[in-house]
């Protein structure tokens, strides 16, 4: 799949980077979404790569229980903060990855959502809370000699940390910044009351720096002072240089030019195998790819549908919002249904009249919609193993995680062309059926009768021709979307970095 954006090269091989990893959440010690998975499995890459890689990240509580070998680091004292800040070191519970975490419990001991209280609004001090998280990344960014270690890289990623190489910017630093790009719709907006309540430079406040129409833009921090910037997939770099998907913040991200690049997520292969995932009934590969039927019995049983391997089981996990398309399969749903051999099954939540939608469609249609509000890891790999397509009509999509977790687990995805979603997913045709790169079903238009089409599209193969349905699951089975191609492409991305922080500082001398 082509794309204006240049292509980043593999890495050159070099000495170990020690690189700094910087996030609001990671799997599975806090998550509200992929960022989690990324910001778990990159740095556990760059690990096995051979290179020294830590994730720092808020000590919230659930976080703090699971962390691995832990003990106190060190005590800092931070602007803005009256308590001083504890810095906590441990081990990631699932990989060898070094953690530290900012334990600041007046900011982040808080149970649920790291950004939303318990009625789902925003934490009223999350520019505080934020903000005290990005200064201690600079800080450990820029060396402390009470750690011991100082990166030669600093990875930001999303709002909540862009303010970290905005606040390196003012002072001489070996460390070179990359600030990836998750999803450009959520960028950290406060009013300039905030901005000028919580302390930052007051230089700071103008259009090259953290203004943005007259409000405080944390993501600008990022986009604006750091040496590279990214996003999670190639279409998606294209996508938000566009007035349409670009959030007002496309023409900045045309300014930084060759500096922005987009580099696919992977997922984590271990974490995702079908063929020994410890969360479904029954492991199976691509040369026993029968085997899946009992998973689609196992999740009919779960939510409580007729167990049928005739039927026809459709999948969805994720955020009720917008975004996500969710509104063109509940418009579509009523039409679907007529057909008594189609089920679906989703876990999500999100906006409350969605969920009440869900569980009304699920109520009238019990033999045919199973629902579960909420986020579970474990019913997640049911229902990727269980189903026999899987539906992700998001109206744009960064990168995408589930549509990759679906190819591993032979779970044709059907989804909407953009972003992640059409740099993963080749769309079956005859031609791509024959020459076997057939991986799912793509439509162009978000809107109900074209998600319609492309489900009745996979049910016609399906349905009329069970061995070509099994070349398109297995030929997804076969793609490699593992995170180690994308660990290379960070490494080439933060070596560029780092020899242009160097030039600069060569500059500087002469």
């Amino acid at each position: 799949m082509e794309s204006s954006i240049s292509s980043l090269s593999a890495a050159p091989e070099r000495q170990t980077l020690r690189i700094l990893m910087a996030s609001s959440e990671a799997h599975p010690l806090i998550k509200t979404g992929g960022l989690a998975d990324v910001a778990a499995s990159l740095p556990a890459a760059l690990r096995q790569l051979g290179h020294d890689a830590r994730l720092i990240l808020p000590a919230y509580p659930c976080a703090a229980r699971q962390l691995r070998e832990p003990r106190s680091l060190c005590e800092l004292r931070v602007t803005g903060s009256q308590a001083s800040v504890r810095i906590i070191e441990g081990r990631h519970p699932d990989h060898d990855l070094p953690v530290y975490l900012v334990d600041a419990p007046d900011y982040f001991s808080r149970e649920g959502n790291p950004y939303t209280d318990l009625s789902g609004r925003d934490w009223g001090d999350n520019a505080e809370r934020f903000l005290l998280f990005c200064r201690v990344i600079a800080l450990i960014a820029q060396g402390l000699p009470m750690i011991g270690w100082r990166p030669d890289v600093l990875h930001a990623n999303d709002w909540q940390t862009g303010l970290a190489p905005a606040l390196m910017s003012d002072r001489p630093t070996p460390t070179a910044s990359i600030f990836t790009i998750h999803n450009l719709a959520y960028q950290g907006l406060f009013d300039r009351a905030t901005f000028d309540r919580i302390g930052l430079p007051p230089a700071l406040w103008s259009l090259s720096g953290l203004e943005f129409h007259q409000r405080l833009s944390f993501i600008k921090g990022g986009i604006v002072f750091s040496d590279r910037v990214n996003t999670v997939s190639p279409t998606y770099a294209n996508e938000i240089r566009t007035p349409r998907f670009g959030c007002g913040l496309d023409g900045l991200l045309r300014q930084v030019g060759s500096h922005f690049s987009g580099i696919l997520n992977g997922i984590d292969y271990q974490a995702w195998n079908p063929a020994a995932d410890p969360l479904i009934l029954q492991p199976y590969d691509r040369d026993s790819f029968g085997l899946k039927t009992e998973n689609k019995l196992d999740a009919q049983r779960e939510f409580g549908l007729p167990r049928s391997e005739d039927s026809f089981v459709l999948g969805y996990i994720g955020r009720l919002v917008e975004q996500k398309g969710v509104d063109l399969i509940l418009a579509m749903l009523p039409e679907l249904l007529r057909d008594p051999r189609i089920q679906i099954v989703m876990a999500a939540a999100g906006e409350r009249q969605i969920e009440q939608a869900l569980l009304d469609i699920a109520a009238s249609h019990p033999r045919q919609v199973g629902v579960f509000i909420g986020y579970d890891e474990a019913r997640a790999h049911r229902i990727e193993a269980g189903c026999d397509s899987f539906l992700m009509p998001s109206r744009f999509e960064p990168c995408g995680l589930n549509q990759i977790y679906s190819l591993r687990y032979g779970t044709p995805p059907i989804v909407h062309r953009t972003g992640g979603l059409a740099d993963t997913v080749v769309q079956t045709t005859p031609d791509t059926l024959a020459n076997g790169t057939a991986t799912g079903f793509l439509f162009d238009e978000p809107q109900p009768q074209a998600l319609l089409h492309a489900i009745h599209q996979a049910l016609r193969l399906y349905r009329d021709n069970p061995d070509a349905w099994r070349r398109l699951a297995t030929t997804g089975m076969s793609q490699d979307l593992s995170w180690e191609a994308s660990a290379r492409q960070y490494l080439a991305l933060y070596a560029d970095a780092i020899a242009e922080r160097q030039t600069q500082a060569s500059l500087a001398l002469a």
